[in-house]
């Protein structure tokens, strides 16, 4: 017998998502899908996903074990998002009333608003503060079913301010239950006391911040917001080839407003993850899919930043790109902590299956991260991190309502 301590007991639908990571082309839809079945796990890993039949032959539950009722739910891995930059300080939602009145992006940043607002605020804020005003949107997150996610920086944009924002996600990660990884991202912006000397800021990214930052091991990954008007794709090259050479991963913004040429560099660098991709063309998806390049779509930034048009995901699958899902958390244009209403909307405004859309916040958003075998599928070894959904898996798609019944991280129920 197997012994366990937990237990997910006779669930309609388990979605596996067992197998290869990341899935592209016709495998993105393949959820691995179980009917009648059970999971268990002794001391936060799994040790039986099958027939909840067999699991009654099979597992011992030890005294005092966690079951969890799964008769008429459906059980999905825990969601990994792969997108955030929800260390922070200020408030910008004052932005959101200028944008339903007609105002753009880039107008309110040329007012004053934008990155560089936030800037000022994280700039003044202590790391304390950064990591007391974060809580609640983890909280946020978890209660979504979020068990893993990705984190930025970028809103310092000198040494110490980014070092300051790592540090808190480092505090972050140790005290709240979903798993965090830390991304460096000093080429966010061009900070204003730069802006007349560009290149003297991409030298201090490369110079200064990239050293600083490995130095004391605070991030995993180097990311580049790769744009009009923000970093070229020489630039980008140039940082996380930097960033790289001191073991910070490439991961980068792509082409979000116009095809500025940041999948080009995400091809070229091998970046693990290219993310918004919204003007993304053919040609380009092709050289993703050759490089083995994640394309994380983030449809809340497109939907809050009104920008009228989404990322075509729906090409990107036909071209055999493995696409991710995030909700690029952020407080300009990331309102949402919800990775089921991502999901809605990659269904209705990009035309993807739910299928799609639940590997694209589970295993591929894993593999975004390269934590493909530590999250985003319900598989023998692999810790359990799952969340109960109250009904079948449509149910997610049902914005609003309450439709997630618990949400477990490590073999225990923590929403």
């Amino acid at each position: 017998m197997i012994p366990a301590d937990f237990l997910i007991d006779d669930a309609d639908v388990v979605a596996t998502m067992a197998g290869p990571a990341p899935r592209s082309g016709t495998a993105q839809g393949d959820i691995g899908a179980l009917t009648r079945a059970s999971v268990a796990a002794l001391d936060g890993r799994i040790v039986f996903v099958g027939r909840a039949e067999a699991c009654r032959h099979q597992v011992s539950l030890r005294p005092g074990a966690t079951i969890v009722d799964a008769r008429g739910r459906t059980v999905v891995p825990g969601f990994v998002d792969s997108h955030t930059h929800l260390v922070y300080a200020g408030d910008r939602r004052d932005e959101l009333q200028l944008r339903l009145a007609g105002a753009t992006y880039a107008e309110i940043a040329a007012a004053g608003g934008g990155i560089v607002k936030t800037v000022a605020a994280t700039r003044a804020a202590g790391e304390a503060e950064l990591v007391d005003a974060a809580r609640p949107r983890l909280a946020a997150m978890l209660a979504h079913g979020t068990t893993t996610a990705e984190v930025k920086s970028g809103y310092g944009l000198e040494v110490a301010s980014e070092l300051k924002m790592l540090r808190a996600i480092r505090r972050l990660a140790d005290e709240q239950p979903i798993s965090l990884t830390a991304t460096f991202m000093g080429a966010h912006e061009c900070p204003v006391e730069y802006r007349d000397r560009h290149g003297a800021y991409v030298d201090l990214v490369v110079d200064a911040m990239v050293p600083a930052v490995a130095g004391e091991g605070l991030a995993e990954w180097c990311d580049v917001f790769c744009e009009q008007g923000v970093f070229t794709p020489d630039e980008a090259m140039r940082i996380l080839r930097a960033g790289l050479a001191r073991g910070l991963k490439p991961r980068i913004h792509a082409d979000e407003l116009a095809l500025s040429g940041g999948s080009a560099v995400a091809s070229e660098v091998g970046a693990r993850s290219a993310d918004h991709l919204i003007f993304v063309d053919e040609p380009h998806a092709d050289g993703l899919a050759g490089a083995g390049v994640v394309a994380t779509l983030l449809p809340a930034a497109a939907f809050f930043l009104k920008l009228g048009r989404y990322a075509p995901a729906r090409m990107l699958i036909a071209r055999g790109v493995p696409v991710a899902l995030a909700t690029d958390v952020n407080p300009g244009g990331g309102f949402t902590p919800s990775m089921p209403f991502v999901m809605a909307l990659a269904c209705f405004a990009m035309n993807m299956t739910l299928e799609e859309a639940l590997v694209g916040t589970t295993i591929n958003a894993a593999a975004a991260l390269d934590r493909q075998t530590t999250a985003g599928s319900i598989e023998v070894g692999k810790p359990l991190d799952a969340v109960i959904v109250n009904g079948p898996l449509s149910e997610l798609l049902r914005v609003g309502a309450p439709v997630i019944g618990a949400v477990i991280k490590h073999g225990h129920v923590v929403a």
